[in-house]
């Protein structure tokens, strides 16, 4: 089965580190892949070749008393944007910061506190784990902060910051070196798209020319957006980080292990894709949990991706860290 979609003649071309005029900034919403100037993004060809197939959903499956869907056009939109980026010249970035490894990011202009009683830029990211990002001319205070594991686009490099361009935030931007990873890919061949509104995932693999295809579509809950603990998963588009056979999480509020998570790729910050917790920080692959009836139903962990646990490891398996995407759409 093919899904196809062939983008309107004549869609604008990209503008020189600028976004689409759709993106809602202040919501970060992901907007087209417009970081340099080149070429009317071509139509790519979406076919279903599945190399993983338990818990496959439907192209639109009934949920309760509506009908959820996989977003196929704004999944294609986004693989035609990297299509059009991805050439021989181009050097791609990660921005890092995890558990702040990298440094406290300093303050940015007109600081907030956010619901989660963490300082934050006026867009609600907050400091903690995040990267400082300057714009042109003014390196005294950040204008607002990046999120760990986020994929960019360099576009000079300098003694102390290198110049960089946002998938998500309109123009270019400095960041202090120390935050920043170059990465050895100057083309991915494998993206997992996590869909907050429908509550699934699906995995998508290059082939020959403008061809990409369907690996998985399965069920998923994402994070619930309930401070003090329980945060949204963010949308954007990142570069798996790392993986790990078990992610151990902490009860809310104490610094116990309460158990963990098998199978999990992290993409930002705390934010894993991974498979069904064990509340058992002992528990051995024997308990493992494959699936709860809770998943690709409302949004219900701490920011991660809950997955069948075959699945996370089907991603675990398949996902190269610093050479693979997650695209968080909604």
């Amino acid at each position: 089965m093919n899904i196809r979609k062939n983008l309107q003649a004549g869609a604008s071309l990209w503008l020189a580190c600028g976004i689409a005029a759709v993106a809602a900034q202040a919501q970060e919403r992901p907007a087209r892949l417009s970081c340099a100037a080149g070429d009317t993004p071509a139509a790519v060809e979406i076919v279903k070749e599945l190399s993983y197939t338990p818990h496959t959903l439907g192209d639109t499956y009934p949920y309760k008393d509506t009908e959820r869907r996989f977003q196929w056009d704004k999944i294609n939109e986004w693989l035609s944007e990297l299509e059009a980026a991805q050439q021989d010249s181009v050097v791609w970035v990660t921005l890092q910061n995890y558990k702040d490894r990298n440094g406290i990011a300093p303050e940015v202009q007109d600081p907030e506190i956010n619901e989660y009683r963490s300082a934050s830029d006026r867009y609600g990211v907050s400091r903690y784990q995040s990267i400082p990002l300057y714009g042109a001319g003014d390196i005294k205070k950040p204008a607002r902060y990046g999120r760990d594991g986020s994929l960019f686009l360099l576009l000079k490099d300098s003694a102390d910051y290198i110049k960089v361009c946002s998938m998500l935030y309109d123009g270019a931007w400095y960041v202090p070196k120390d935050y920043v990873q170059v990465l050895s890919a100057r083309k991915f061949d494998k993206v997992i798209f996590v869909d907050r509104t429908d509550q699934n995932i699906a995995t998508l693999e290059k082939g020959a020319g403008n061809l990409w295809y369907v690996r998985s579509m399965n069920p998923a809950t994402t994070g619930l957006h309930n401070p003090p603990y329980q945060q949204e998963t963010p949308l954007g588009v990142y570069v798996i980080q790392e993986h790990k056979p078990k992610m151990y999480y902490l009860h809310d509020g104490s610094s116990e292990i309460a158990g963990f998570a098998p199978w999990a790729s992290r993409f930002t910050r705390g934010g894993y894709i991974h498979g069904v917790p064990l509340n058992n920080p002992k528990a051995t692959e024997k308990n493992y949990i494959e699936f709860t009836s809770t998943l690709g139903t409302t949004p219900r962990s701490h920011m991660c991706v809950r997955n069948a646990t075959s699945h996370a490891k089907y991603i675990y398996d398949w996902a190269t860290p610093l050479e693979s995407l997650v695209v968080v759409i909604d």
